[in-house]
């Protein structure tokens, strides 16, 4: 039986090595990328923006541990006990962070849609940054001392990322992942739908003024992809609780759909950044801004400039819609965090 688990799992490397490779170097240029232009672009600021500030920073942290991987199963070389569990732990800390950040870009949005000028909802915007720094803290605190209160003695230094997990499988740890994966996608669900339905009775939707079509796909995708990417995981942990589910195929699955939920490193930047045409119009006319010089700081340049953008960024700041044609009871220009 382990002998067949050896060979399945060396068969299923060249795989592995492909794929978190795929992960690492599309999430690695596409995170810095958009940390690039969100530090740069002077027109890419708002309460929104902070949390995908905080949300490429994650996944940029998540994708860094992945080279250790695809040393491990390129060769199975024999890797020391504390790089394993550190490779784990920060993959596993920015996983999480991840997922509550992602909830986080759609509550915000939702506010700032369906509750614009309500005085309440601006002022929990405008604590953005406090939410991150908790986000980080749950994240850190959630994750970490469970490595150093339950690390195992008889980890093989032969098996790294082979083993079964000793960490995320005990009961009340994993009943706690599967709660920290469920609140965030409740979160998720009902800030969709409360969109979804703000963008179908807003004026500028009845209009045609903006391509709600569009908008909705664009919603759908991004709860598709953080079902698709963490729903398999969360589930694998579970089954590990009963006891006829044990065995070699379902650490086998558990790596699996480890590889799938590290996939999202990469495709948040897509679904988030990088697919929306504002982002991609702002990118455009910040650097043309910079590249004639139109660099002053009268007040008849500063109206000039922020006229220009002031709808795009409104925009960004809620849902990246692809016009910018502001919703009914939305300013026509978001205040700056």
């Amino acid at each position: 039986m382990t002998s067949n688990h050896s060979s399945n799992s060396s068969s299923a490397d060249p795989v592995f090595v492909g794929l978190y490779a795929l992960i690492f170097t599309l999430g690695l240029v596409l995170n810095l990328a958009a940390l690039y232009i969100f530090f740069r672009c002077s027109s890419v600021r708002s309460f929104t923006t902070v949390y995908m500030k905080n949300l490429a920073v994650s996944d940029l942290l998540l994708v860094v541990s992945l080279p250790v991987r695809i040393y491990y199963y390129s060769g199975r070389p024999r890797l020391g006990l504390q790089v394993c569990e550190i490779t784990g732990l920060l993959l596993l800390v920015n996983m999480y962070g991840s997922i509550f950040l992602l909830p986080c870009i759609s509550g915000d949005r939702c506010m700032a849609v369906c509750f614009p000028l309500h005085p309440r909802v601006k002022a929990l915007r405008k604590q953005a940054k406090y939410i991150c720094l908790g986000v980080w803290l749950l994240s850190c605190a959630g994750t970490v001392p469970t490595y150093f209160t339950q690390r195992g003695k008889e980890l093989l230094w032969d098996h790294c990322f082979d083993n079964k997990p000793k960490y995320v499988t005990q009961p009340v740890v994993s009943s706690a992942m599967a709660l920290c994966f469920v609140l965030p996608l409740l979160v998720m669900v009902v800030c969709s739908w409360a969109l979804l339905r703000a963008i179908q009775r807003s004026a500028a939707a009845q209009m045609e003024l903006v391509n709600s079509a569009k908008i909705r796909s664009m919603i759908v995708a991004n709860v598709t992809i953080f079902l698709g990417c963490f729903l398999p995981f969360h589930l694998v942990l579970i089954c590990y609780q009963v006891d006829a589910l044990q065995g070699n195929m379902l650490d086998f699955s558990y790596r699996c759909t480890l590889l799938v939920a590290s996939a999202n490193a990469a495709l948040d930047p897509l679904a988030y950044y990088f697919a929306t045409e504002t982002f991609q119009r702002m990118v455009v006319m910040d650097n043309l801004r910079k590249a004639w010089g139109f660099h002053t700081d009268s007040a008849e340049g500063q109206s000039r400039s922020q006229t220009a953008l002031g709808q795009c960024i409104y925009l960004q700041n809620t849902m990246s819609l692809p016009n910018s044609t502001p919703l009914v009871g939305s300013p026509n220009r978001e205040p700056r965090s």
